[in-house]
């Protein structure tokens, strides 16, 4: 199946978004949902293959996003975006289950990449349904029928945040679909009364899964980009703001941007 839109497959799947996909021979290996894809990159997009589901597949990658518009629109806020931007075309940002989303952000906390993925998988190879080669993400039920066995999974201070995760989304006492109604701010709110779930992590949930474009998550590498780019730096609350004031509604597509190749582009006049 040929999806044709405007997209760049190594820094949209390769910049930690999210955290199931593998960079194989000629392509990349995911699980969207209970399929098993393979992308192949092409001039005008990515053959996929693994599913069949046109729609499912452009509606994970926001094939619904003006990525010209919305990166012009950041650009014109601050040119050096507009660096970024030619140097990593075809970034997007990924619009990902929510429960999935938010148990892996859970699990993201005070870990890299490699560990976060591994947690990941550890937990779809435990509790998931077989695929065929890979595993489901489990739904909250699977894991609480399974708790016993969620130690084997290696995840360390967060099998207790994930198991509270499980039982309050599984009773309805953390209701995604109420959350998604929510603004920027509520959502980000109601995220932030979960256990486990501090700023940036509600930030990342936020822009990743609900929606909130406007969302600007503050990590380590993100701190260190705005201090050097801009001089801003301090808590959580003021970096972000700051993102959030200085690139406006598409914020979170600046701040992918800023973590791609923030540090490593040079604008033509020095900036």
């Amino acid at each position: 199946m040929r999806i044709t839109m405007d997209v760049s497959l190594d820094p949209t799947l390769g910049c930690g978004q999210a955290h199931r996909w593998v960079r194989t021979a000629d392509g990349w290996q995911g699980v969207i949902g209970r399929e098993v894809v393979t992308l192949v990159q092409t001039e005008d997009g990515f053959d996929c293959s693994g599913s069949s589901d046109r729609r499912r597949i452009a509606d994970y990658f926001r094939a619904d996003d003006d990525l010209a518009a919305m990166v012009a629109e950041v650009s014109s806020r601050d040119p050096r975006l507009a660096c970024l931007a030619a140097a990593c075309p075809g970034l997007r940002l990924l619009r990902q289950d929510r429960w999935e989303c938010l148990a892996t952000y859970v699990l993201a906390t005070n870990a890299n990449v490699k560990r976060i993925a591994a947690m990941v998988e550890a937990v779809c190879e435990r509790f998931g349904d077989d695929l065929g080669g890979r595993r489901s993400f489990p739904e909250p039920g699977r894991i609480l029928d399974g708790c016993d066995e969620l130690g084997l999974c290696r995840l360390g201070y967060r099998e207790g945040r994930l198991l509270k995760l499980a039982e309050k989304v599984e009773c309805g006492e953390v209701d995604l679909e109420r959350i998604a109604g929510e603004d920027r701010v509520g959502c980000v709110e109601a995220l932030m009364e979960i256990e486990g779930v501090g700023p940036k992590v509600a930030d990342c949930v936020a822009l990743f899964a609900f929606d909130h474009l406007d969302a600007f998550p503050v990590d380590v590498r993100i701190a260190k980009v705005m201090e050097s780019m801009y001089g801003v730096s301090g808590s959580y609350r003021k970096v972000s703001e700051y993102g959030r004031e200085t690139f406006g509604r598409y914020a979170g597509y600046a701040q992918e941007l800023l973590y791609h190749c923030g540090r490593s582009v040079t604008c033509p006049d020095g900036s």
